[in-house]
């Protein structure tokens, strides 16, 4: 799995402005920016104040973009968002190079080399819509710190690790995105005990391991989506914090998910699984449609829901999940519990087979 890439990101170089805006209302107008095919985004960005809306017309733009002001809506206008041939340093590139086509980043601070950084002034409001960002070595849209973001509209195609990636994030919403070829999974929630992000309307699909995908998040909905030909439809993850808990899975269409991911680590080989919860507590799977989700290879378990205990060290097994009222059918098997955990329930599901017998 993706190890956090965090430590040591204080004191990342600030950016020059060195293209001029083709297109900027005067100061204390109504603030819009146009960016046409051949400038800079990035150079719009920087000159932006908060509240000002920046539409990129139709075209292919080869660089990354950071946005660390408040208030700024990106609005893609049929514009396709690529790496460049040589990346410049910006606020998001930590390390090296940035590696991720758009980046929201608050200001975080690392004060225990050996534990997450923290998030110390959160970037707020900005929303990110109608563009293609494809390509890219992380993630094609990649929220860090950030407080209420709209991540809307937008085509993720082959991102080397995730299509969205929202971490250390809390509100907004990710809605009616379409997430396919990622490394890792077309949308991912994480590092957040309090969540609280809609995540509606999105169709994920051709990643190498999940469509969806929360770890170490609590609070929050997954509403509408589409989830197909991953190797899982959606994973809920808890790996030690204990705080993967209280999300709504409703109405959600998961199909298919039969690629095959080998194991690495301690980490087991997965196939065929519609919903996975691995260690979650209190979460609701409620009204959704789970059909032909069967491994393509050998794989621990499979279903079309899932509820186990991976053995995690210091990860409480799923305790107080209640899978209740959806159809689960042609699946291999419709429901796998490996009955750790208590006060798991399964109630009124339209399924036909089990593991243990009896729970449809």
């Amino acid at each position: 799995m993706r190890k956090y890439r965090l430590l040591g990101i204080l004191g990342a170089a600030a950016v020059a402005l060195v293209v001029l805006l083709a297109s900027a209302v005067p100061a204390g107008a109504q603030s819009t920016i146009i960016v046409n095919p051949g400038e800079s985004i990035q150079a719009a960005v920087d000159a932006a104040e908060p509240g000002t809306t920046i539409i990129v017309r139709r075209g292919t733009y080869a660089e990354d973009v950071a946005i660390t002001t408040d208030g700024l809506t990106l609005r893609g206008k049929g514009a396709t968002l690529v790496p460049p041939a040589q990346p410049a340093r910006n606020n998001c590139s930590f390390e090296g190079p940035p590696s991720d086509g758009i980046c929201v980043l608050g200001e975080l601070e690392a004060p225990d080399p050996n534990a997450p950084p923290v998030v110390v002034d959160p970037v707020s409001d900005v929303k990110i819509s109608g563009f293609t960002v494809s390509g890219f070595p992380a993630d094609g849209i990649f929220l860090i710190g950030a407080e209420d973001p709209v991540v809307s509209g937008n085509r993720l195609t082959d991102n080397g690790e995730y299509g969205v990636f929202h971490l250390f994030s809390t509100g907004g919403a990710i809605e009616a995105n379409r997430a396919s070829g990622s490394g890792v999974a077309g949308i991912y929630v994480g590092g957040s005990p309090d969540a609280d992000v809609l995540v509606r309307g999105n169709e994920a699909f051709d990643n190498e391991l999940s469509g969806f995908f929360i770890r170490d998040a609590g609070n929050g909905r997954v509403v509408g989506n589409r989830a197909h030909t991953n190797c899982v439809g959606a994973l809920v993850l808890n790996t030690g914090e204990n705080t993967t808990n209280n999300w709504r899975f409703v109405g959600n269409r998961i199909f298919d998910n039969d690629k095959f991911c080998p194991g690495e680590d301690d980490f087991p080989a997965l196939s065929g699984i519609g919903i996975g919860i691995a260690g979650g507590s209190d979460n609701r799977v409620v009204g959704n449609v789970i059909r032909n989700n069967n491994p393509s290879g050998d794989a621990q378990f499979s279903g079309g829901v899932v509820l186990v205990d991976i053995g995690i060290l210091g990860a409480d097994p799923p305790s107080g999940n209640r899978v209740v009222g959806n159809l689960i059918l042609g699946n291999e098997p419709d429901i796998f519990w490996d009955e750790s955990g208590m006060e798991n329930v399964f109630r009124a599901n339209l399924c036909q087979t089990s593991v243990p017998d009896g729970l449809c």
